[in-house]
């Protein structure tokens, strides 16, 4: 039986000194985080770029691979896609700037929220899992090592206190990083969905941290280290079912945050001066090129594309085509041709959003 929130163990246990400690560090690169992210001039810049990497990292955990080549060649908007895997990673990263838009309107997460989520993710509306059957099995092995409640009714239970947990900062007054580690928890143990768990729950993390306000975009990479250290991850999660070892699966949580924080500071500064950098080469050099709409284009769409150029600037097919040409010949971008489309990339950017700078 999965007990509801909160957690039996006493909060001054959950909350050692060892977790305290690591909170300040965690929450002080948090700071940073978001403070940075607000020195990027269109915000939407950050939410395309940086939020198709958590999708692509966040779906690499459940073996959805794809590479950055075949994720910028696809274009969400005409529903056009390289391979399956890239279509599921643009859909996550479509399901989770839904969260975003609606926790930030209204400032509540709720179950109806998260199950809007988990189907844009899947594209379908199975919902709750109503027959019973469902195991977590060790993917060498095959032996089961959880089982998560089976009865619809529990599982919706379940959801409902889950849900009263997330949105009330009064009854259990924990830091709201252990608050999120917590949630983390709750959610993939009751393991909701017949699929999709994982996405939506590391979704559940970052819209937390949107409506605690420790975020005001949704731009942290937490899924590139929990690939980094996926082992653990799971271990930890089943040590607090079986021997509630709470603390040890808070610091792995708030390590997770910190880390991919710094990691998001590094990208973000790197785009900063990238963009400052072609801002002033294209203005000294070609000056009747340049405009702020340009320099959003090329730092929005790492493969950037004729129509694209064309639709943000207003301009005609010729003019973007003849903009873009010039980028190429002062080394700014590179021209691919892929079937019967060229390409323009931005190198420099993805290098940076590779993690190769």
């Amino acid at each position: 039986m999965l007990p509801p929130l909160p957690p039996k163990t006493s909060l001054d246990t959950i909350e050692s000194k060892k977790v305290l400690r690591k909170l300040a560090t965690a929450r002080a690169a948090l700071a940073e985080l978001k403070g940075v992210a607000g020195t990027i001039p269109n915000e939407q810049i950050l939410i395309d770029t940086l939020s198709l990497q958590e999708a692509k990292d966040s779906s690499a955990i459940e073996n959805i691979v794809t590479t950055q080549d075949e994720l910028y060649q696809s274009d969400f908007d005409q529903q056009t896609f390289e391979n399956p895997a890239s279509k599921e990673v643009h859909h996550y990263a479509a399901a989770l700037k839904t969260g975003f838009s609606e926790v930030s309107k209204d400032g509540i997460i709720r179950i109806g929220l998260l199950n809007r989520v988990q189907a844009a993710i899947e594209l379908n509306d199975a919902g709750i899992r109503r027959v019973p059957g469902t195991v977590l099995k060790n993917d060498l092995t095959g032996e089961v090592i959880y089982t998560p409640p089976q009865d619809y009714n529990e599982i919706q239970s379940l959801l409902d206190n889950l849900e009263a947990f997330i949105n009330d900062a009064i009854e259990y007054e924990a830091d709201p990083l252990v608050k999120m580690a917590i949630i983390h928890y709750q959610f993939e143990s009751i393991h909701p969905y017949y699929d999709g768990n994982g996405r939506t729950g590391r979704i559940l993390n970052l819209l937390y941290l949107i409506k605690e306000n420790l975020l005001s975009l949704p731009v942290l990479y937490i899924s590139r280290y929990m690939i980094h250290h996926r082992d653990k991850y799971y271990q930890l999660l089943q040590q607090v079912r079986t021997h509630s070892a709470w603390e040890a699966w808070v610091m792995y949580m708030l390590d997770a945050v910190e880390q991919t924080a710094n990691q998001t500071i590094h990208t973000i500064k790197g785009i900063h001066d990238l963009m400052i950098s072609y801002k002033r080469r294209i203005r000294g050099e070609q000056p009747k090129l340049y405009s702020q709409d340009l320099i959003n284009n090329l730092f929005r769409h790492p493969y950037t594309r004729v129509a694209w150029l064309q639709k943000d600037l207003s301009v005609t097919r010729l003019t973007a085509t003849k903009y873009l040409n010039t980028l190429v010949e002062m080394g700014l971008l590179e021209k691919i041709k892929k079937g019967k489309r060229n390409y323009y990339l931005n190198p420099a950017l993805l290098s940076l959003l590779s993690g190769d700078s």
